[in-house]
């Protein structure tokens, strides 16, 4: 394990002999330290069973019926249907 040289912060590890197992490792638990800071968040949600779920539902049902998903071949051709579901679910 790596420590950032002189960090007494991140210097807090403590080595646990006792509890490895068959093999010569041993388990590291380090101390890190949070400040405590508020993240803003938002969700976007639909009600339960309500017109607005349906219409939803229906929206990516439709387009991802359009959704060309026979020649994935590498990850390229993976992650370009990947975002075009995304852009369907965005959109929808």
């Amino acid at each position: 394990m790596f420590l950032h040289f002189d960090s007494s912060e991140l210097d807090q590890h403590f080595i646990l002999q006792e509890s490895h197992l068959s093999s010569d490792h041993a388990p590291l638990t380090v101390t890190i330290p949070l400040s405590e800071e508020i993240v803003q968040t938002s969700k976007l949600t639909l009600a339960p069973k309500s017109d607005q779920e349906s219409g939803f539902i229906k929206d990516v049902i439709s387009n991802f019926k359009g959704l060309d998903t026979t020649s994935i071949e590498d990850s390229n051709k993976l992650d370009r249907v990947i975002k075009q579901f995304s852009l369907i679910i965005d959109n929808a």
